[in-house]
């Protein structure tokens, strides 16, 4: 009964299987009948060759032989048999002759060719008395008799059709004595997922790769160009400059480049010829040719492939500094800016790392006596102190990080691995602000291996600070090429606020800050009052700062004393806090100096803003953050001819001078005048949006954001978005990767810390640090690194 029921079913599955195959059978017989007409045609040209030779043959044996002597036999006997081969090609070469055989092939029919013409031609040819064929005696009598038998052969048709009737029958049998259960397994097997993969997988061998096509491969030059290029760190080591380098790349490059020029581009060949920056050529080009090859890199032998995908989500943006506030200095106030802009873009999420110092060393950081016992308590000072001068709730995450105060060189040091304290699913972007601050020291996972893309900012000219102190000369030495390791190792990118700080591998020099919108607010009231004809400046000149003898106070009281005479009557007022308070004090009062030292206090205080003259004569900055308020607030700048005051040099009422009498024509200029307003262009130059905004694109953070949109550095290799790093290894990479194993490996070394002057006990955080921040108890060895 079952069997009845069930038996439609089955039988239509066998007629739709035995449909399909009867079309796979017309088709291969359509195919057969194509090659028989090409075969035909094919016979048709040979028998017009072979006619064509054998008349070049027959007037060539003429012309050898003339009438006065016979022609040999073989000859005569040739032109006996032309006349029957020239019917046989008339009527084997007709135009309807493929039709006429076509016509008569049938399901049960054969093509059959009637030879015996040719045969009684030669019988009869072989016959003749004549004698003139002469075939070497019974081996050609042999011959001849085997092919009158096979002319004589009856032909037997064949049908070409019985095995596939023999197929048919047999399938229908099986259809008709299979049981239900067979019928569930055969059409389970014919859907199932075994049977597509295999046709993938025949599909995917016996297609060709598109990307191979049009794509050549690497010429000598490229190579060469390719490892130059790559080879950039240890040809640095060398002393071989990077534009050295880059010009040998880019004459390597310049003969393909012309190559492609001249001919007509491919697509992906358009693109990269279309970018103008030879690295970036040279890198689509190579990653181009390695994927027409299927290869795809995964990562070298000191590189961590598992970072965190964040394409799916908004990007995240993690501002990692060596300060805090209260403690008013640049590390503390800048990234703190930074991290509201960046915020307020609502582009991507920020956080913003800071040190948490324990409650001793707050009382010796701090100004005035200001310490906290909680960091939330922290948090709400900074975000209090934050709104009240960039006026906007900036929406951002501020964390803490365990760091130790280090009384000889007056800044923090990280404790433990800074890294773990950012989550993995945050680590994203990283920006170190002062990086190899950060990593002198630093024991814990590669920032790199961590993050997907990693900027440093740098603050400090820490070289010109240390060929002040004793031996400076060494120390300056070793902490230069300290920078260097920690900075490559650690950085994909080095922003250098100015070309005063030392040049890092991966470094750019751009001024990346703002000032306070509280300072430019000053200068537009400034602005208003002089519009309106009141006297905005009351008093003459001032200088600010902390009062150490590296920050300015050497070079001030040198020029002060050198020219007491020429500046005559002049009152300078100098507000600042220091270690070396008694000391400057002491010194001007020696020289009896007319200076009149008061309390530090804000720069944005009531009490400066009716200064007209700001002198910074400080040639151990990178970027005065003073010098940039004073201009903000329309005030006069004297200050020296440096790199450090590049930025300020296209502002009028920077006064810049070389030599000291230089100084003084420029004290005495300024104190004569009246500054010039600012223009709204130099306003938006010196504001915190137009710092953020050169931060995005020197950074190449602009197009790190934009990846995610498919944007950034990708070309267009046959329609496909192409990622320049994805496909080729690096020895940059390598050589970066050995480098961070090797400064991790002798971090490891507590005597070697201290000997390099690390705080003792900052290879991990203390007990307090835990207790204070809720951390797990630290462990007496730290895990392997990243293994």
């Amino acid at each position: 009964m079952v069997n009845e029921t069930q038996s439609p079913v089955a039988s239509s599955s066998a007629f739709s299987f035995l449909s399909k195959s009867w079309k796979e059978v017309r088709v291969s017989a359509d195919a057969d009948f194509q090659l028989i007409r090409n075969r035909a045609n094919s016979f048709k040209n040979l028998a017009t060759s072979f006619d064509r030779e054998l008349e070049n043959f027959i007037n060539s044996a003429s012309t050898t032989f003339p009438s006065a002597r016979r022609p040999p036999a073989e000859i005569d006997f040739v032109k006996r048999l032309q006349p029957k081969l020239s019917e046989f090609r008339r009527a084997y070469s007709a135009p309807d002759f493929s039709k006429r055989v076509l016509e008569k092939w049938g399901h049960s029919g054969s093509i059959r060719i009637d030879l015996s013409a040719i045969k009684n031609a030669i019988v009869s040819e072989a016959d003749d008395g004549s004698g003139v064929v002469d075939f070497d005696g019974a081996r050609r009598r042999r011959r001849r008799r085997r092919w009158v038998r096979f002319m004589e052969e009856p032909k037997v048709e064949k049908d070409y059709w019985e095995p596939i009737r023999a197929l048919k029958a047999r399938l229908g049998e099986f259809e008709r004595r299979r049981s239900p259960s067979t019928v569930d397994i055969f059409e389970g097997w014919k859907s199932g997922e075994l049977v597509e993969k295999v046709k993938s997988s025949l599909k995917a061998i016996c297609k060709e790769p598109e990307e191979s096509k049009g794509v050549p491969p690497l010429d000598v030059p490229e190579l060469l160009a390719c490892l130059i290029r790559q080879s950039e760190p240890f040809l640095d080591q060398l002393g071989v400059r990077k534009d050295v380098c880059d010009k040998i790349v880019e004459s390597l490059c310049s003969k393909r480049k012309n190559q492609l020029l001249m001919h007509s581009l491919s697509g992906e060949e358009s693109s990269i010829i279309g970018n103008d920056n030879i690295n970036d050529e040279l890198e689509l080009r190579l990653a181009s040719v390695l994927q027409s090859t299927g290869h795809c890199y995964e990562g070298g032998f000191w590189t961590d492939t598992a970072k965190h995908d964040m394409t799916d989500q908004k990007r995240h943006v993690a501002i990692v500094t060596t300060a805090s506030l209260p403690w008013m200095t640049g590390t503390a106030v800048n990234p703190l800016f930074r991290a509201a802009y960046l915020a307020n873009s609502a582009k991507q999420n920020v956080t913003l790392l800071v040190p948490w110092l324990c409650k001793s060393d707050q009382e010796l950081v701090y100004p005035n006596n200001i310490t906290f016992s909680s960091p939330e308590e922290q948090e709400t000072y900074i975000r209090n102190w934050l709104e009240e001068r960039i006026g906007f709730k900036a929406d951002f995450k501020i964390s803490f990080y365990p760091g130790k105060f280090q009384k000889e060189r007056r800044s923090i040091i990280p404790a433990g691995d800074t890294t773990q304290f950012i989550p993995s699913k945050d680590a994203d972007i990283a920006v170190l602000e002062e990086p190899e601050h950060l990593n002198w020291y630093h024991h814990g996972k590669r920032w790199t291996d961590k993050f997907n893309h990693v900027v440093g900012v740098v603050h400090t000219n820490y070289l010109e600070y240390i060929k002040r102190e004793k031996n400076g000369a060494l120390q300056a030495f070793l902490v230069k090429h300290i920078n260097n390791w920690v900075t490559r190792a650690y950085c994909n990118k080095v922003l250098r606020l100015s070309a005063a700080t030392q040049d890092l591998p991966k470094s750019i020099v751009c001024n990346v800050h703002g000032v306070n919108p509280k300072f430019l607010k000053i200068g537009d009231k400034v602005a208003a009052e002089r519009e309106l004809g009141q006297q905005a400046f009351s008093k003459g000149a001032y200088f600010l700062g902390k009062m150490v003898w590296a920050k300015g106070y050497r070079e001030l009281i040198d020029l002060l004393a050198m020219h007491k005479s020429d500046l005559d009557g002049f009152k300078l007022d100098v507000f600042g806090n220091g270690e070396d308070a008694r000391e400057v004090q002491s010194a001007a009062r020696r020289l009896n100096l007319n200076l009149n030292f008061l309390k530090g206090r804000d720069h944005a205080d009531d009490s400066l803003h009716g200064y007209k003259v700001f002198i910074n004569p400080s040639v151990s900055d990178v970027l005065c953050t003073a010098t940039a308020e004073a201009l903000a607030m329309g005030k006069f700048v004297v200050c020296a001819d440096h790199p450090s005051n590049e930025f300020f040099r296209s502002f009028p009422n920077c006064l810049t001078y070389r030599t000291s009498e230089d100084f003084v024509a420029k004290v005495k200029e300024a104190l004569a005048n009246e500054p010039r307003p600012l223009t709204p262009e130099q306003r938006y130059n010196l504001s915190w949006e137009a710092a953020t905004q050169r931060f995005l694109e020197y950074s190449e953070l602009d197009k790190v954001l934009n990846e995610d949109r498919g944007e950034g550095s990708t070309a267009k290799i046959n329609g496909k978005a192409l990622a320049k790093s994805v496909s080729m290894p690096s020895l940059t990479g390598l050589y970066d990767g050995g480098l961070a194993f090797a400064h991790y490996c002798l971090t490891s070394n507590e005597f070697l810390r201290l000997c390099t002057g690390a705080v003792p006990g900052t290879r991990d955080y203390s007990k307090q640090h835990s207790q204070d921040l809720n951390l797990l108890p630290p462990q007496v060895e730290n895990p392997i690194y990243g293994w």
